[in-house]
């Protein structure tokens, strides 16, 4: 009876969000931190890898869809199919960031630009995510849009700092063109010249590199004509290996050549966390 109740409450708001405004469909996968567990209502004390979000959102509601649990070896799934969550509710806006309510809970999510979202907790600080997932929400349909809709704090160097994460196989000049890859493993150091406060020199591990025990260069801290802060990898001949927008202190997110934000999966996201 009470799934019986949750389905017609569905159609509901489906037939009532449709007339209200145009949708946004956005999937990810994420850890699985007090924040968010809170807001599903899932016991803090439930050992989770991970979870898999389907949210379809308007101006002024959201339809959520969870599936969580423990991964299962070799796939993208959960041992047993894990459980399901299915939620609705008033979806507000202030200022750049979304407040999706779930009766008294309330979770919070950044607006980047149209194709990608990033949770936050009450601060409004953006969730740090692990090796495995991060806490970005991608559009299933994206647009090509470079805008962005924060002017993160200044960097403060220190000797160095390290990012982590995995994502698709779509970051540019990285994989040969034709060649099968499921998702990239990234473990990123940047050094810096502390004395001087300017960056120096970078170490890259993971996917791409493995075979040669990672990869080495210089990096530089750029500003764009719009005020956004790059965190710019450069290989030996002077060019841009990999190029970060900073999202904050503890999120980097990939781009394209022109500054483009790229746009993940229902695996991955195009998104490293500070370890």
């Amino acid at each position: 009876m009470q799934m019986k109740r949750l389905t017609i409450s569905l159609l509901i708001l489906l037939l009532v969000s449709s007339a209200e405004g145009k949708e946004t469909n956005y999937t990810a996968s994420t850890p699985a931190n007090a924040v968010v567990k809170s807001f599903l209502g899932i016991p803090l004390a439930d050992s989770i890898d991970f979870i898999r979000w389907k949210i379809t959102m308007n101006d002024k509601y959201y339809i959520l869809h969870c599936n969580y649990g423990t991964s299962k070896p070799n796939t993208n799934g959960f041992i047993n199919g894990g459980k399901k969550i299915e939620l609705t509710g008033i979806l507000e806006k202030e200022g750049n960031y979304y407040k999706l309510k779930n009766g008294t809970k309330v979770l919070r999510v950044l607006k980047l630009n149209n194709d990608l979202l990033h949770f936050a907790d009450d601060n409004n600080n953006l969730l740090i995510g692990n090796g495995g997932w991060s806490y970005a929400l991608n559009n299933i349909a994206p647009g090509l849009t470079d805008v962005i809709s924060i002017t993160p704090k200044e960097t403060i160097l220190k000797d160095s700092m390290v990012f982590e994460g995995r994502t698709p196989c779509g970051v540019p000049g990285i994989i040969p063109a034709g060649m099968q890859c499921y998702k990239l493993k990234w473990y990123i150091v940047l050094y810096a010249d502390a004395a001087k406060k300017e960056p120096a020199s970078y170490k890259v591990f993971g996917t791409p590199w493995r075979k040669q025990g990672g990869r080495t260069g210089n990096w530089k801290i750029e500003k764009s004509s719009k005020g956004r802060v790059f965190y710019n990898l450069y290989d030996e001949n002077g060019k841009v290996l990999i190029s970060l927008l900073k999202a904050d202190g503890n999120i980097l997110l990939f781009t394209d050549e022109k500054g483009n934000l790229l746009i993940g999966n229902e695996d991955f996201s195009y998104a490293l966390n500070k370890r």
